[in-house]
């Protein structure tokens, strides 16, 4: 049985892998799937990918490209999430800041340069025109790093998926001052090209495998339910999650990844940009 290690974040999205696994379905295959859960977000499994201690990661678009376009021996294989990410402003409880503009020219809580919270940080100030050049961030790691510096006063506001951080906000814990959709499809599926190089064929039957278990996925009786108790949401709020996500089973385009290098070379988050041919592999 051949053996592959995939790097993913505790987060919902990811609930057809789990739900896979679990069910024997890449066994079923030949295949082992040693499942990493990586909290600390996209800049993390870029770090796994880089150094081969991972396979396969199930991470954020802008956040591979940035890195493959800056030289990790990876490859998108596949997209995974085709709708954006919407991105929650998050500020502490008792934050006197009320308003998106009160946030210009304070520190933003990342989780690692090079994530989806550092980089949408920017996109973020583009969109409020804010000067890309005068942010400036507290690296926290991780969610609960985020709390714990924002209740410090470390850092001033967090950048973190609307859905996960919801129950922080009921609690009293964050405030959401608005949200941030990415301009692009959120999630993809990318491959160490040492590992893509050697086994094809295994990372072909596991993306066949989670074709399936993606194209079923809102299907599944009571998955609303399932989905609620397993990540600590609301049906309310896992039925609206549901009703804005769209899973793909397709290869991003060219046009796409275009895009998002175009914005990270505007924002000066990359010095150059690379052939869009060279991000992606067609298996």
């Amino acid at each position: 049985m051949k053996k592959i290690r995939i790097a993913g974040v505790p987060e919902h999205f990811n609930l057809p892998w789990h739900m896979a696994i679990e069910e024997g379905a890449f066994e079923d295959r030949g295949i082992e799937v040693a499942w990493i859960e990586v909290p600390e977000g996209t800049g993390k499994m870029c770090a796994l990918l880089k150094e081969r201690e991972t396979d396969l990661a199930i991470i954020l678009t802008e956040g591979i490209t940035k890195s493959i376009a800056e030289g990790n021996p990876s490859s998108i294989v596949q997209g995974y999430v085709s709708s954006p990410l919407l991105w929650g402003i998050h500020v502490a409880a008792k934050s006197r800041f009320q308003h998106l503009a009160d946030l210009e020219g304070t520190k933003a809580a990342i989780s690692r340069f090079g994530s989806g919270s550092h980089l949408m940080t920017y996109v973020l100030a583009e969109n409020q025109h804010w000067d890309t050049a005068a942010l400036s961030f507290e690296l926290v790691h991780t969610l609960a790093g985020a709390v714990t510096s924002l209740e410090k006063g470390e850092a001033d506001y967090f950048m973190w998926e609307h859905f996960t951080t919801k129950p922080l906000v009921l609690d009293g814990v964050f405030r959401r001052l608005g949200d941030c959709p990415t301009p692009w499809p959120c999630f993809v599926v990318a491959a160490n090209r040492s590992f893509l190089k050697k086994d094809s064929r295994s990372i072909q039957h596991v993306l066949e495998i989670i074709n399936q278990y993606t194209s079923e996925f809102k299907m599944i009786p009571s998955i609303d339910r399932t989905l609620a108790n397993r990540y600590n949401l609301t049906l309310e709020d896992v039925r609206e999650w549901l009703n804005i996500t769209q899973w793909t089973q397709d290869q991003l385009s060219i046009q796409t990844i275009d895009i998002v290098q175009d914005t990270l070379y505007n924002l000066q988050l990359i010095s150059k940009k690379v052939n869009s041919t060279d991000i992606l592999t067609n298996l």
